[in-house]
């Protein structure tokens, strides 16, 4: 089917619940395929064997679940940016976070990555398993998290986080959670920005699960600044705040807001 197909037609609007449904389905499958492995492999394996190859496998994953959504359901993503952190050591990588999709399309670029996740995503019997082998964090307590995330960057690892704590509710941006502010204050790594761009709202905060995507779907991800640990983490906060939102302004109403 071709993306330049204008939206609207039946064909086309049917297109885009099956390519849902593919989307959906295929991400499900995927996860369902890992699951006995890293079930049985997690507490048999030893730590640092286990985290390596479940990274891999996450990263691989996403990967192949990517290319089958540009090769099915007329999603076009432009990642290659992410490519060159992948051998830049310890990282802080802090996005935005319009999407669901967000954590797969970076992980799908970096094979040493740990994600920052919501507890519940940890315990979930679709997702846990592979999270807690690839010693994922839990986001359930703001100590646990600097503790945790500091070892993983001690080991060399590059700690995900998106610093709003969910997905955007009031676009561009949600004001920042302290949280990391205090990971780079505490453990001197650097924090690396990554801007996520998308052409529709698709399974943002205010898109139902099942609703059908706008399709094509453009995803583009952009490398932003990069920080320097601070001494005072509240103002880094603010400093970081600033910047996205700097980033993410269109022009015209930059102009205006000045």
């Amino acid at each position: 089917m071709s993306e330049h197909q204008p939206p609207g037609r039946p064909l086309w609007t049917l297109y885009e619940h099956v390519a849902m449904l593919i989307g959906l389905g295929s991400l499900a499958a995927l996860c369902l395929a890992w699951l006995p492995f890293a079930m049985l492999l997690h507490p048999v394996l030893p730590r640092a064997l286990g985290e390596r190859l479940g990274r891999q496998v996450i990263m691989g994953g996403f990967r192949v679940y990517l290319r089958l959504l540009g090769a099915l359901c007329a999603c076009r993503f432009d990642l290659t940016a992410l490519d060159t952190l992948r051998d830049q050591g310890p990282l802080i990588i802090a996005a935005n976070h319009p999407s669901l999709l967000d954590a797969v399309l970076i992980i799908s670029r970096l094979p040493n990555v740990v994600c920052v996740m919501k507890a519940g995503l940890m315990r979930h019997p679709l997702f846990g398993s592979a999270a807690r082998l690839a010693r994922y964090i839990r986001n359930d307590g703001m100590l646990q998290i600097v503790q945790q995330s500091r070892e993983a960057l001690q080991t060399g690892a590059q700690v995900l986080m998106f610093p709003e704590g969910t997905r955007t509710k009031a676009f561009p941006l949600d004001p920042l959670t302290p949280t990391l502010g205090l990971i780079t204050r505490r453990s001197g790594a650097p924090v690396q920005t990554v801007i996520l761009e998308f052409s529709t709202p698709y399974l943002g905060k205010a898109w139902p699960l099942f609703r059908k995507p706008t399709l094509p779907l453009h995803c583009r991800a952009r490398l932003g600044r990069r920080f320097d640990a601070p001494n005072d983490h509240h103002a880094f906060t603010l400093e970081l705040e600033a910047y996205f939102r700097q980033e993410m302004t269109p022009p015209a109403q930059a102009d205006q807001d000045a």
